[in-house]
């Protein structure tokens, strides 16, 4: 039985922490992860209110979401907000949905429920699953919310297929364990990744290698920007991409439109760099891009 208590404002979230395979065993169940804003509803008698991660009040941009907990006394409820593009959830249209003001492709994916009339981060997080199901059921909460469904067994099973459908990777979680308000061993994320190769257009210095590459893309006749990568290499690799960009260091951008960068040193596109990146935003940037290797064209 859950003890009745005052009803806490926002909960800082459980993190997951990142790992290069998924366990096995029947104490983990795994979760789709998706490409979104971690949001968090509170309803409580009626009000609701809608917070991001870090805690800010983003109620009115999720209205139609929080307007679909139609339930009475509290909950609280952690989530996903998403938008599906082509099968899968897409940060690029999510980015612009809310940037033209829009709700009606926002999903949220709910996948814990920490509140309801009472504390239930203490209860292991299957049984706080099946608490957030009936919740849903019982209340015919509909779309735009959804009930983050899971499986439990082989997680690298369901990695390796959420890798063939595209999806950002999955979530394992320690079916026995509470809710913990910090980054744990509990949750454990798998990600999958795209590769690419794209032309460096210029660098960045700093005082032995380079701080920062810029890439570029080719679209037909043109050379369109594609944003940056600054993380993935020693400081022996920085220095020897430093070495090699020295020699074709040019007087002004490449680009066919070119950009401001103050920093930037241009270079001629004859070095490529592989890039392992999570996605391309709505502005066609490359997002969580990481250097992985260097060539000449």
């Amino acid at each position: 039985m859950v003890k009745r208590t005052e009803m806490p404002g926002f909960i800082k979230p459980q993190l997951a922490t990142l790992k290069a395979k998924a366990p096995k065993g029947d104490q983990w169940i795994h979760e789709i992860k998706y490409d979104g804003y971690r949001v968090q509803v509170h309803v409580n008698s009626g009000r609701k209110k809608v917070y991001t991660r870090n805690g800010l009040d983003w109620t009115t941009r999720f209205s139609l979401i929080a307007g679909a907990f139609d339930i009475s006394g509290q909950a609280i409820i952690d989530g996903e907000v998403v938008v599906v593009h082509e099968g899968r959830t897409n940060f690029s249209e999510l980015q612009a949905e809310l940037a033209a003001g829009g709700q009606d492709r926002l999903v949220f994916y709910a996948f814990d429920l920490l509140w309801r009339d009472g504390d239930l981060r203490k209860l292991p997080q299957l049984g706080r699953k099946q608490l957030l199901l009936d919740l849903i059921g019982e209340n015919d909460i509909e779309t735009p919310v959804l009930f983050s469904e899971h499986l439990s067994g082989d997680g690298q099973e369901m990695f390796e297929h959420a890798a063939k459908l595209g999806w950002e990777g999955i979530l394992s979680k320690r079916a026995d364990a509470p809710y913990r308000s910090e980054r744990t061993e509990a949750w454990l994320k798998i990600k999958t990744s795209q590769r690419g190769k794209f032309p460096i257009i210029g660098f960045v210095k700093d005082p032995t290698g380079v701080a920062a590459l810029y890439l570029g893309k080719r679209e037909g006749k043109e050379l369109v920007y594609m944003g940056k990568v600054g993380t993935g290499w020693s400081r022996t690799v920085s220095s020897q991409i430093r070495k090699q960009l020295d020699t074709v260091v040019s007087p002004k951008s490449k680009l066919t439109k070119p950009i401001k960068k103050p920093k930037a040193t241009w270079v001629e596109p004859s070095f490529v760099a592989d890039v392992e990146y999570r996605d391309i935003t709505s502005e066609g940037l490359l997002r969580q891009s990481s250097f992985k290797g260097l060539t000449k064209r």
